[in-house]
Order: structure tokens, then C-alpha cells, then sequence
């Protein structure tokens, strides 16, 4: 049994079973989510209509639902729920997909530490936050290392931005999946804090998917500051 994990990860570590079926499911409800973000319409600066995601709470602070060294803002309706250190242990006949569980918790520098869910506001993707222990390396080294870690990327973007006082890095890119045999945008930004790096990440079942979410990426980026 994963402990704090919820079911995404145990839907992850069955992946291979599961493929055809969230196939499906992500056609079928991406057409009804499209405002998964709550937005409102804004127009930029060149009069097209830009969609701001809602504020639906923050997280990251002591007493959130996930603690961490950074805190942002989540989409109205999105729900956060922190990760477990070690949620991978088990035994029985859960071992092998409690192993495959904790193998997805890890990639490159950084560990899983908490995940926001869009399904409650409905679509299917998570925003995900992953932590690293304190070190030298800056947020490019991290992100590109948390990149060259999820296989079958490709076309990487690599741009610096500023949110309040912090400084970081996000990468626009591309994933194909040799399982699903298809290819969706996904993207991640990092930032270096005095308890370890932190990156956010966001993918989503297909590029469809990823784009009706983008705007709540982009509120959690734009009010990212250090907890």
C-alpha cells in the first residue's frame, strides 16, 4: 500500500495495464475540461484573450497540504496532496508495483515531494512538485539533469524568468511515449532555495490536456516565492 501517495502513483506503477483504458479517458474528458483552470479572460497586450487561472489557495507554507521550502498559488479546485518519504515500501504481492512506485518518486537530482491534481477541476494531469538536497548545482544544471532523466525527451527550451525574488529556470519540451506511441508537450521550471532546489512540473495526458492547464502553471509560477 502506498502511504501518502494516493492512487495517480498506484495507476502509474500499472501503467502497462492501464495504457488503452486513461487513452481513452483522456480524449473523452479533455473535450469536457477545457476550463479545468477556472480562467477568466484577459486580454494581452496585443488585444487577444489570454486565460488567467483563479486562485484557489496556496501551498507550501507549515500547515499546508504540502510543506515545502517554496510556496505558489494553486488553480481553483485543483487539490494538493503531499507525498510521503519512502511511500514506495510494502511487501506481499503489492511488492513489484510498490517498487515501480518508488522508482517513479526519484528523477535525476530531485524527489517527489507533493502533487496537485486537476481532476477535481476536470482534467487529467497533475502539477508535481519534486526537492533536492542542498548543493551547488544552480537550476539550470537541475532541471536539464531532471530532463535528461524522463527518456524520450526532445526539443528542449531552456529560458531564465523572475517571480518576485527568485530567479529560475523553465524548459518547454517534448515527450513521446513508446507505450502510448505518441508525443505531448510537457514543461518544468526550477529554483534554488537555502534548503535545496525545488522543481514544478507539469505534463498532462496529452498536448490537449497540458494546454488547458497551462494556466494554472502559470499562476503557480508567476506567485512562487520562497517559504
Amino acid at each position: 500500500m502506498l502511504v501518502g501517495v494516493g492512487k495517480p502513483w498506484r495507476q502509474l506503477a500499472h501503467v502497462a495495464l492501464l495504457a488503452g483504458v486513461l487513452a481513452g479517458c483522456a480524449q473523452a474528458e479533455s473535450k469536457a475540461g477545457t476550463a479545468s483552470a477556472s480562467p477568466s479572460e484577459s486580454a494581452d497586450s496585443k488585444g487577444a484573450e489570454v486565460a488567467v487561472a483563479q486562485s484557489g489557495g496556496t501551498v507550501g507554507a507549515t500547515g499546508s497540504a504540502c510543506e515545502l521550502p517554496v510556496v505558489f498559488d494553486i488553480a481553483e479546485s485543483w487539490k494538493a496532496e503531499a507525498i510521503a518519504p519512502g511511500a514506495g515500501a510494502g511487501g506481499g504481492e503489492d511488492e513489484l508495483s510498490d517498487a515501480v512506485a518508488d522508482a517513479l518518486l526519484h528523477q535525476g537530482p530531485v524527489t517527489a515531494a507533493c502533487e496537485v491534481d486537476a481532476k477535481p477541476a476536470g482534467n487529467i494531469g497533475y502539477l508535481r512538485v519534486w526537492t533536492g538536497e542542498p548543493g551547488d548545482d544552480e537550476a539550470r544544471t537541475v532541471l536539464e539533469a531532471f530532463v535528461a532523466a524522463e527518456e524520450g525527451t526532445s526539443k528542449e527550451k531552456y529560458r531564465t524568468f523572475k517571480a518576485g525574488d527568485l530567479t529560475g529556470v523553465e524548459v518547454e519540451y517534448l515527450h513521446t511515449s513508446e507505450l502510448l506511441d505518441e508525443t505531448k508537450m510537457e514543461r518544468a521550471l526550477a529554483v534554488i532555495t537555502e534548503e535545496g532546489p525545488v522543481v514544478l512540473h507539469l505534463g498532462g495526458m496529452d498536448t490537449e490536456e497540458h494546454e488547458a492547464m497551462l494556466p494554472a502553471y502559470e499562476l503557480a509560477q508567476r506567485t512562487l516565492r520562497v517559504s
